[in-house]
Order: C-alpha cells, then structure tokens, then sequence
C-alpha cells in the first residue's frame, strides 16, 4: 500500500473510487473566475480534469499513533440508496480488501474520525448484516462534531444547501453507530495524542472540522472538503456547489492555507487524486503548490 511517515506517524491512502463525479468545473464550481480552468488546465489534467469533467479520489487516510489505528473518514459505501446522487448509489467496492491489505481488518480500527457528515465521508460507518446498518467498525470510537451531528439530523428538519442530496445518510451511516454508544460528539477542539489534534473548520459544513498531525518536525492539515481540488489552492476564493456557508468556507480555507505555507505542512484534501496531497506556499493573496506529497499518483 502507498504509504509515508510524518514523524511518529505514518500515513497510509486506501481508494475506494477514482474517477469522473458526472460534473463540469462550472457545476462543481459554479464561483470560479472565468478562464481559470483553461488557465490551468495543463497541470490540472489528467489528474483532477479530465474530458471537461471534474476527477474525484474517495479514499481514507489511515493513520498509526500511538500505537492506535485511525481512520480519517470513510468514504460512501456499499450498497446504501442514494436516490439524489445516483453516482454513489448502491456501490460495490472492494474498499474493505483494501483496507486488509493495508494490514487492517474492522475490528483492528480504534478511531474513526468523520470530518464532517456528508455522503462521501460516512458511508463505509456500517455495512449491511442481513437487512440492518450495523457499525463496520465495532470496537472504534466515532469522532463526529456535535455541530454537523444537529444539522444533519432528520429530527431537526434543517433546509441544508445540498437540498436532498444527503437522503439517508444520517438514518443509514450515522444513527447506528450512535445507538450503538460508538459516538464522541465534540466541539471546538479535541486532541487525540501528543500529535493528532482536531479543530472545528466551518464553512463547507457548519461542523467541518480540520485534523492536524505535528510530530517530529513534520507537520500536515487534513481538511476535509475545504478543498476539493487544487484549483482551489490558486483561486482560494472558489467555493464547490456544496458549502454550506460560502463566505465561511472562504474565510476558512483562506485561514488553513496560510496556516499550512507558514508551517510547511502538507495539505490533504479527502478527495485529492494525483498525489493526494501538497505542500503550498503563498502568492500574493493567492497561494500556490510549491511540491506534491510523496505518494504515488493514484490510477
């Protein structure tokens, strides 16, 4: 498996898609500047443009800490009825193979870390036994954010930007292992050893939250969907389709990217193909990539 260290920690990519998400950057991206595609398109494809339309990795970050095996979210699952997005309705992926040959079975996992509760990060949460959603993950603890948990509850009939495209992922991937006591509802920061720590990143989501992992001089952002596409580390103010709050999501990655070029860190966005992540370094109120990370390009 494609794999580095950062410090104490290694950092281990398992895919469970890669490929076309059926949209053009001006669906996905509907705020980008005019000609900012085109402008960069000759390192934007093949790797995150292809044919006109937006390419998407769906894959989780394992980490080893401490001697504990985390998870940083989980991608969409298999066999889960996504009626309002029929591109990751009723999968059949051979994501948990991959996570074995990782060296990790579902039982081995102590953390599962959801950065926030959209449909491309929960869904690998519970699989199916017989007719019922049952944890994958039995023995983990589930860190979600308290504020993303309220807004995506059904029971709180919230009226989200993403319209119904997030149908049934509360009821199917994020109920179960609630009831099931696996849960740890957190909010402003929450630190998981001496080199993980999360904070809240609002934005995308209202409960968006950032992992940081510094250890032995090393140091990386996983953010979640702050960023979809690297697009987005040059024009910094283009937002996706599916913030939530837009002026928020700005202000927020414009925070984490200049926190990142100040400290060196690498970037890992959770749906970066290419080399799945970045190091950035400022360009006027811009930023730019100034070297990928050090896994292999994903295929």
């Amino acid at each position: 498996m494609d794999q580095i260290r950062l410090g104490d920690v290694t950092v281990t990519r398992v895919k469970e898609y890669y490929g076309s998400v059926e949209m053009g950057p001006a669906d996905f991206f509907p705020g980008s500047p005019d000609g900012a595609w085109d402008e960069h398109r000759s390192w934007l494809a093949p790797d995150f443009l292809d044919a006109g339309e937006c390419v998407s990795a769906i894959q989780t970050w394992l980490l080893r800490s401490e001697g504990r095996t985390i998870l940083v979210d989980t991608g969409v699952g298999n066999h889960k009825d996504r009626p309002y997005a029929p591109v990751w309705s009723r999968l059949d992926t051979n994501f948990l193979d991959n996570l074995a040959a990782a060296g990790v079975r579902p039982e081995d996992v102590d953390i599962v870390i959801n950065t926030h509760l959209h449909i491309d990060h929960v869904g690998w949460n519970t699989h199916l036994d017989g007719r019922t959603w049952v944890p994958t993950f039995p023995n983990a603890t589930y860190l979600m954010t308290r504020q993303d948990f309220d807004f995506w509850n059904p029971a709180n009939d919230h009226r989200p930007r993403l319209g119904r495209g997030n149908q049934n992922v509360f009821e199917d991937s994020v109920a179960p292992v609630h009831e099931a006591g696996l849960t740890h509802l957190w909010d402003g920061s929450y630190r998981i050893d001496r080199n993980l720590r999360l904070d809240l990143a609002p934005g995308h989501t209202p409960g968006s939250s950032v992992l940081t992992l510094d250890s032995g001089g090393d140091r990386a952002l996983f953010v979640g969907d702050l960023v979809h596409n690297p697009l987005q580390v040059v024009e910094p103010e283009t937002n996706s389709c599916f913030c939530e709050d837009p002026a928020g999501a700005r202000a927020t990655r414009h925070k984490l990217l200049g926190r990142a070029a100040e400290d060196n860190a690498l970037v890992f966005p959770a749906h970066l193909g290419g080399h799945g992540g970045a190091v950035v370094e400022r360009a006027g109120s811009k930023f730019a990539i100034k070297e990928w990370a050090g896994f292999s390009r994903i295929a």
